[in-house]
């Protein structure tokens, strides 16, 4: 019997205690959380990667026109990551040509007749001699026709092993990913509201349905009840049938 009763006590016990329900919003900071988390493990897994740039220019001779410069300087860039290019660089740069296609690239503006080339690597000092490698080939390449083409590529300036990576560090790469949570958990939030709505929506047609089908109960009852004779009232008898 006291085991019984101790029993009890615990059970009401635990029944007094009750885990508080989160509030409404706790998406919102658990994916900023989770983001930061995940972006900060990214910036320190990931191995640092540096960039390093060079400039050549398009110059036009004596019988060319500047407009036609920028439009060459316009070609060039395009042809600076093509298979003939990387062929010259290759032996400079120091790797394959399909992997130094992927750590080069080259961009251009609309309103100067200068080509950025961008060497990509883990090394700082590769980083620069990918750059200086596909430069030295685009002019190389280019020159050999500036004869036909009225314009030449001239080394502006040459890329420096550069001192910091261009990677973001695992501060930003943290800040990028809360961000990116919190978003997550915004969307989540403003999800929410439609969810319930839906949930409200059905359980409101399904109390609909049963209260249709109650009232449609309670009228056959009715009608059955009124079909009863009134108490005192003889009951109809029955024809008898002829016999044949």
């Amino acid at each position: 019997m006291a085991d019984t009763a101790d029993q009890k006590k615990k059970s009401d016990h635990r029944r007094r205690i009750r885990v508080p329900r989160p509030p409404a919003w706790w998406p919102l900071p658990a994916c900023a959380l989770l983001g930061l988390a995940a972006g900060g493990a990214y910036g320190v897994l990931k191995a640092p990667e540096y960039a390093a740039t060079s400039y050549v220019v398009a110059v036009p001779n004596e019988t060319t026109e500047p407009a036609t410069a920028l439009g060459f300087a316009q070609a060039y860039a395009r042809i600076a990551t093509s298979s003939s290019t990387l062929a010259y660089a290759q032996p400079r740069a120091g790797i394959g040509a399909r992997q130094l296609r992927t750590q080069v690239r080259a961009e251009t503006s609309p309103d100067s007749p200068m080509i950025a080339i961008t060497g990509t690597s883990k090394s700082p000092s590769e980083a620069a001699d990918i750059a200086n490698a596909v430069a030295d080939a685009l002019s190389l390449s280019s020159n050999q026709a500036a004869k036909n083409t009225g314009v030449q590529l001239i080394l502006f300036n040459q890329a420096v092993a550069p001192a910091e990576p261009a990677s973001p560090s695992a501060p930003v790469s943290g800040a990028v990913g809360m961000c990116a949570g919190g978003l997550l958990g915004g969307l989540w939030l403003l999800a929410a509201p439609a969810r319930r709505r839906r949930g409200t929506h059905a359980a409101d047609g399904a109390v609909e349905g049963t209260a249709v089908e109650g009232a449609a109960a309670d009228e056959a009852v009715v009608e059955e009840y009124a079909s009863l004779p009134a108490q005192g009232e003889p009951a109809p008898a029955k024809e008898k049938e002829p016999v044949r």
